[in-house]
């Protein structure tokens, strides 16, 4: 073979190796990228958790403690829960939401996350039986449930969460509770 043909084949051999190793190597970049973002999704989704799992457990004295591990304490929600703004808000809308609905249960069916934003369909349910005798002024007596849908979008930073919009379907729970006529 004419050493001419030799070098040539040597030299082809190298790029088509240089191109597959050029080629794997990117194909791993793009791999570990995207392990990484399904790690930082997984770390968000068990940020936005903590906030449901809080929901649906009974308060007590350490309920603000426990919330300030995953909320900030200026937290912003939109629109504000009846007890108020901020973490300190939230606590207060817990106790009262467990006095009205001793067995309030909030359970993520989904979750999505688009940067550091995680979106939430969840279901709340519940029987109402407060003192009062009554659920966003509709009379009850702890003998009807409510389960309804909820749609919220948390914000995120630094591992904590700084700002919600939720919607509640109170309407249709309301309605599921009232007595029959």
């Amino acid at each position: 073979m004419n050493p001419r043909n030799v070098i040539f084949l040597l030299m082809l051999s190298l790029a088509f190796v240089s191109c597959v190793d050029e080629a794997q190597h990117e194909a791993n970049v793009k791999s570990n990228i995207a392990e990484m973002k399904v790690a930082e999704d997984t770390k968000l989704k068990a940020v936005v958790q903590n906030f449901y799992d809080q929901l649906s457990t009974t308060p007590d004295e350490g309920s603000a403690a426990k919330a300030g591990t995953y909320m900030v304490d200026g937290w912003v929600s939109t629109p504000t829960p009846p007890g108020g703004p901020a973490l300190e808000g939230f606590v207060k809308t817990l106790n009262m939401f467990h006095g009205m609905i001793p067995d309030l249960k909030w359970e993520v069916q989904e979750m999505l996350v688009d940067g550091n934003r995680v979106i939430v369909r969840s279901q709340a349910s519940g029987t109402p039986n407060s003192p009062e005798g009554y659920f966003y002024g509709v009379p009850t007596n702890g003998s009807k449930s409510f389960d309804v849908m909820t749609i919220d979008i948390h914000t995120v930073e630094d591992g904590k969460m700084v700002t919600s919009y939720h919607m509640e379907d109170w309407i249709t729970a309301t309605q599921q509770v009232a007595p029959s006529n």
